[in-house]
């Protein structure tokens, strides 16, 4: 525990961590879900910040138009799997951190074990179905979920903490069979999946911690004006997902 009070010293000092709190980040475990804009700081940071079992879950190889803003990767990884690729920057990033990895192939079989093996989930992904599915399997664990997304110029985040009786993803956005719209096709700017992702981060640090009320907040960001909103989200009595499971916990 000394090299790690040294390594994060700058992060120790704070009263929000202290050394209880940085030994407790070093006992705790995230899995992120998705390798891509978002997935790249967050794991980052969250390897950075000293989380001691990190498990990632993505099916893509790294191509070179991710470059732009995946920062996980450089141009001699084209070509890997993301999963490969990442499990060996984050590992250089810190020695002493657990990398677990969820195949592709036998991601959705092993993903229901793997939420139920950590502390938080960070949502990565890129498309709906996948947003829900995970949002599912978090109620049933009863696991807190960090969501994040962003296109063009603009992102939002939120925490959801079924423990704390809050809402579920699908109370803000409600499963209707409606596609994302892909960064392929509208494009996006670097640093605001980096925005994004580095809040997801911050997030997941906070609920590890136990620090205030972070879960049930809508926080959206306007990257050409530099402007934040912030809204408060209310469970739906009638939400299909979390409706029943909160009314009887």
């Amino acid at each position: 525990m000394s090299q790690d009070l040294r390594r994060h010293a700058r992060q120790v000092v704070l009263p929000e961590v202290g050394v209880a709190g940085q030994q407790l980040l070093r006992d705790s475990s995230a899995l992120v879900l998705g390798l891509g804009g978002l997935g790249s700081p967050a794991a980052l940071y969250l390897a950075a910040a000293g989380v001691g079992r990190l498990v990632l879950a993505d099916r893509d190889r790294v191509e070179a138009s991710n470059l732009q803003r995946q920062i996980l990767y450089a141009e001699a990884d084209i070509g890997r799997r993301k999963l490969d690729a990442a499990a060996d920057r984050l590992r250089a990033q810190d020695s002493a951190l657990r990398v677990e990895t969820l195949d592709g192939d036998t991601e959705l079989e092993r993903l229901p074990l793997a939420i139920a093996s950590v502390d938080v989930v960070l949502d990565c992904s890129d498309n709906f179905p996948t947003r829900f599915a995970l949002n599912r399997l978090c109620l049933a664990a009863r696991k807190p979920l960090v969501s994040g997304a962003a296109i063009r110029l603009e992102g939002q985040v939120a925490a959801f903490d079924l423990r704390r009786g809050g809402p579920c993803y699908a109370c803000l956005y409600p499963d209707t069979g409606e596609v994302a719209e892909a960064c392929e096709d509208a494009g996006v700017l670097g640093p605001v999946v980096g925005v994004i992702g580095a809040m997801q981060a911050l997030l997941a640090l906070q609920l590890l911690l136990g620090q205030g009320e972070v879960a049930g907040w809508l926080q959206h960001w306007d990257a050409r004006r530099l402007d934040w909103r912030k809204l408060k989200l209310i469970r739906d009595p009638a939400c299909p997902h979390c409706g029943a499971a909160c009314s009887n916990s």
